[in-house]
């Protein structure tokens, strides 16, 4: 596959999953968010494989422009075909990340981390989410740490736990029946799914539509002021206790 052994090199920082066995390196350039997104889906997703990849070219050393050679391949591989050795490495491999990448990811993860906390939190002397900004600097105080390979939601539980003892904080959820008359089931259907998750569904023979739904507590005030202004108050909405 790879007759030449030397590649130009470009003048850029990769991003890239490298792969070692029997002694030997194997480097591919790869889209990090992509390939991140790969190896989490536990999907043989051949569209998305074909996305992340930066070059056909499997690298001995990507700085130096090395191709791997086809000796070394079939020794560890046993194969020379480039996607089936890219997605090998791509599942058991080293994902090593530019620290530019890595910032910028720890940033996202730590945005995402704050509003799911904003989101399915709340203070239990109140009953009201924490402002984002309180959520934030209670993360500072306890100097968090973001795992840039692992999901956002992943990481909620073990993030609260060090919140705790710095404010008041719990993860609720509630239960609520909804009643959506004809005229307003089919549009807010999909609205619903953006709350939380829908545990029980049925269509009536009117056109309308019922539901039970669980809700983040932080995002109760919200979905039922959304519902009621987007149902102009003829949504049934009651609590499940």
């Amino acid at each position: 596959m790879q007759n030449q052994q030397t590649y130009d090199k470009e003048k850029v920082r990769f991003n890239l999953i490298m792969y070692q066995k029997f002694g030997k390196k194997f480097e591919v350039a790869v889209e990090p968010d992509l390939a991140i997104e790969y190896r989490q889906s536990n999907k043989n997703d051949k569209e998305l494989l074909g996305e992340l990849l930066r070059a056909e070219k499997i690298f001995a050393d990507t700085k130096k422009g090395e191709l791997a050679k086809d000796e070394d391949m079939e020794q560890v591989f046993q194969t020379t075909d480039f996607f089936k050795i890219a997605q090998k490495m791509i599942e058991d491999g080293d994902i090593q990340l530019t620290a530019e990448y890595r910032e910028e990811l720890r940033k996202k993860k730590r945005k995402k981390i704050m509003q799911l906390i904003h989101r399915g939190a709340m203070d239990p002397r109140t009953g009201s989410p924490h402002p984002m900004t309180r959520i934030e600097n209670a993360m500072n105080e306890a100097k968090v740490k973001i795992d840039e390979y692992k999901k956002a939601e992943d990481q909620v539980q073990e993030i609260l736990s060090k919140l705790k003892p710095i404010i008041p904080i719990k993860f609720d959820t509630k239960k609520f029946s909804i009643h959506l008359d004809v005229r307003h089931a089919s549009k807010l259907h999909s609205t619903l799914k953006g709350y939380g998750t829908i545990k029980k569904e049925e269509w009536l023979s009117d056109g309308s539509y019922l539901c039970e739904i669980e809700l983040p507590a932080g995002v109760q005030g919200e979905f039922m002021d959304d519902m009621n202004s987007k149902t102009h108050g003829t949504a049934d909405i009651k609590q499940i206790k």
